[in-house]
């Protein structure tokens, strides 16, 4: 981490040297091209010797103007722009702004597409789960895991890539339904995933979860309060590792969720180490969702009949739903034409990083990384 940042200025005016002894302050830049932050984040860090003084992210590399683009394209196109927020929630991000069309039509999607949908959307999250559980141990020095949660992973992209043809960007999930019906190897593969991934996940305990040196470095860094987790609009496992219930599917559920049994995971602790093991629970959660439906898929249509082209009633829509790193709103504007008025995304790796400043505050420079790796951060999503 220290050979990839740049010193570049003090803020008291003392001379670098001066500041490097530990009579001043030192800003230094992090990013935007940094292994740790995952993307083009730049941050510019205060220091007073190694202690944080003052975090500020500065934002725009990857700024693309998704929601004016949204504004131009038809209720059936938008929804795939999505996909390059957040690209590690595609389906989960599809399937919000496909609910909100559905809201704004008042159309009914069959039961074998919202069986579909919510067992894209749990493989998803265990996907992108297992991407943050590598990344998070090799940030913190231990390379082998992540080869570990891409063995794991990699079963999941194979799936996806037979059902909807993608592995990342997947556009599958639309307004009625899903573009296609399931592989016929796919309950056969998922099953297959399932027993393999409980055949694992004891290997990820023993690799990281109990190493001593990994707790020490987790435990007591960056504590989020639940009183200003809630302050400041943190979602997902975040907010849950401060003790915040706010998973959508159980607050707000949506498709079928209602009719599962799951656990909403929250730890109290609000440290680093929390939130870690609210997404490794979160994982079992998820394979326990996708046994109660990989059986029992009902037959019939995987998409509801639907226009060609669709016309949203002139209103105001709003739908949220759980992404892997928390509650992802979809607002739409509808004038009655064929594109949206207005749209707006409330995604929430924006308000997970406005508490980076605040949690790392007094904390060591090296302890850092840590604090970003369980924000989980997707850079794509933050700056739209």
């Amino acid at each position: 981490m220290y050979t990839e940042t740049q010193i570049i200025s003090t803020t008291t005016g003392n001379s670098v040297s001066d500041a490097l002894d530990g009579t001043g302050e030192l800003m230094i830049n992090v990013g935007p091209q940094h292994p740790a932050t995952h993307g083009v984040l730049h941050l510019v860090i205060t220091l007073n010797g190694e202690t944080i003084k003052k975090i500020e992210p500065h934002l725009g590399y990857i700024h693309r103007s998704i929601e004016k683009m949204c504004e131009s394209l038809s209720y059936r196109q938008f929804i795939y722009v999505t996909s390059r927020m957040d690209y590690l929630s595609s389906h989960i991000n599809n399937h919000a702004c496909a609910l909100t069309v559905e809201k704004g039509l008042q159309l009914e999607v069959p039961p074998r597409a919202q069986v579909i949908r919510v067992l894209m959307d749990e493989l998803t999250r265990i996907a992108s789960h297992e991407l943050w559980w590598g990344a998070m141990a090799m940030d913190l020095g231990a390379f082998t895991p992540f080869f570990y949660a891409f063995r794991e992973r990699e079963t999941i992209n194979d799936i996806m890539e037979e059902t909807c043809g993608a592995r990342l960007t997947m556009n599958y999930i639309g307004p009625g339904g899903v573009m296609y019906d399931i592989h016929p190897n796919f309950q056969k593969r998922v099953k297959s995933f399932i027993q393999l991934f409980k055949s694992k996940i004891n290997e990820y305990d023993e690799l990281v979860t109990g190493n001593i040196i990994f707790q020490n470095r987790m435990k007591n860094v960056g504590v989020l309060s639940k009183e200003d987790a809630i302050s400041f609009g943190c979602t997902g496992p975040v907010a849950r590792g401060s003790g915040v219930n706010c998973d959508i599917r159980k607050l707000f559920p949506y498709e079928i969720y209602d009719k599962l049994q799951f656990e909403e995971i929250t730890e109290t602790a609000g440290d680093s180490f929390s939130r870690y093991m609210v997404r490794i629970r979160e994982m079992h959660q998820s394979i326990s969702i996708l046994e109660q439906l990989i059986d029992n898929i009902p037959e019939g249509d995987f998409q509801a009949k639907t226009k060609a082209v669709l016309k949203l009633p002139k209103g105001e829509f709003y739908t949220r739903v759980e992404t892997a790193r928390g509650e992802l709103g979809v607002y739409i504007v509808s004038e009655g034409g064929t594109t949206p008025y207005r749209i707006k995304f409330r995604s929430p790796g924006f308000s997970n990083l406005s508490a980076l400043d605040h949690m790392a505050r007094g904390s060591k420079l090296g302890d850092l990384v840590a604090m970003m790796g369980t924000l989980d951060l997707v850079i794509p999503d933050i700056d739209r």
